[in-house]
């Protein structure tokens, strides 16, 4: 089969991989139908994540058709069209059982970091009944694609960490994937106030379209004195880190309110300093996050009932065989005007 194989920092090759088969009773084997990039794909290029080995397939997310299975599964059956969850989950383990799918001790975020990803012909899901999630009748195929990393992550990390309420004034430093999600899924709870900041305009026009109440550039380097003067001064309620570098961390310091949140979602690669001498007597609670797409089934049915629509991400279509164009695409996004790319393997 083909797939995109990892060949070190700032390498990767669409080449030739042996077809994955069942190696524990309760994996399956999906064929992909779709899989994106994510950020963290990126991230991982750039060696922000050093535990990917050199050789392993990239991707983790996706949906797909069953086209083998171990005996072990019992909530899936040969044919069954999927969605591939970026999280695999035992189900058993303690932290499973508290809902903390991230940290499965036999999983968690494993495919595209410690065993081989979804961005190939056909991808080992283990742990298959815990793992996947049958794709309804109907649905939009671009959108379950949606619900595989992003819109969980930016739901879980960015909007319940951050505990949005109604009446809140939010900011959200980052309108990218992850960061629109954040700003689609924060709408479920009546925010005031949706403060949308991100360099690129064209994002930001599409956050507007999203339901953004106020937009920042932040181009010029004053984007904290723009949001305190948005909120008259007094800052917002909830801020979202959806970036993941230094400069986006200190926005955050800088203008979340005496007992507000903040709520980090962007991967860092870098460390960030965090001033403790202004933050001790504030109040304010952080949070970091992977996500554990124990949301999943919620944000399926609230995608099924068209109450969101995550399908509006995608932005650019490609075929499997060119993934390679995605990924230049992607890693330009702001010159290609991209938010999520859509791979197609007919």
């Amino acid at each position: 089969m083909k797939a995109l194989i990892y060949r070190g920092p700032g390498n990767k090759e669409w080449a030739d991989a042996p077809k994955p088969t069942v190696q524990k009773s309760t994996d399956a084997i999906i064929k992909v139908l779709k899989t994106t990039i994510c950020g963290t794909d990126l991230h991982i290029l750039k060696g922000d994540v050093p535990t990917v080995a050199v050789g392993s397939i990239l991707g983790h997310e996706g949906i797909g058709i069953i086209e083998e299975i171990g005996p072990g599964v019992q909530n899936f059956k040969l044919g069954d069209k999927v969605l591939i969850s970026c999280i695999t989950s035992c189900g058993k383990c303690p932290n499973c059982k508290k809902g903390l799918y991230a940290h499965c001790e036999d999983g968690g975020w494993i495919l595209g970091h410690t065993i081989d990803g979804t961005q190939a012909e056909f991808v080992r899901i283990p742990h298959a009944d815990t793992s996947l999630y049958p794709i309804p009748p109907g649905s939009d195929e671009e959108a379950m694609v949606m619900l595989s990393d992003i819109l969980p992550t930016g739901f879980e990390i960015g909007v319940l960490n951050g505990r949005v309420k109604p009446g809140d004034t939010i900011a959200i430093i980052g309108a990218g994937p992850v960061g629109l999600s954040a700003l689609l899924t924060s709408q479920f709870y009546s925010p005031s106030e949706i403060i949308m900041v991100d360099l690129d305009s064209n994002r930001l026009d599409i956050a507007r379209k999203f339901g953004a109440t106020e937009l920042v550039n932040s181009a010029d380097g004053r984007a904290v004195q723009r949001i305190m003067e948005l909120t008259e001064g007094k800052g917002v309620d909830v801020v979202i880190e959806a970036v993941g570098i230094p400069a986006t961390f200190d926005i955050c310091q800088e203008v979340v309110k005496p007992g507000g949140n903040i709520a980090n979602v962007g991967v860092h690669g870098k460390s960030v300093e965090l001033h403790l001498e202004k933050l001790w007597i504030q109040n304010i609670t952080l949070t970091t996050g992977l996500v554990s797409t124990n949301s999943t089934p919620m944000l399926l049915k609230s995608v099924a009932a068209n109450k969101i629509e995550p399908k509006k991400l995608v932005t650019h279509r490609f075929k499997l065989n060119d993934i390679l164009e995605a990924y230049n695409v992607f890693a330009n996004a702001s010159k290609e005007q991209a938010i999520k790319v859509m791979i197609t393997n007919d």
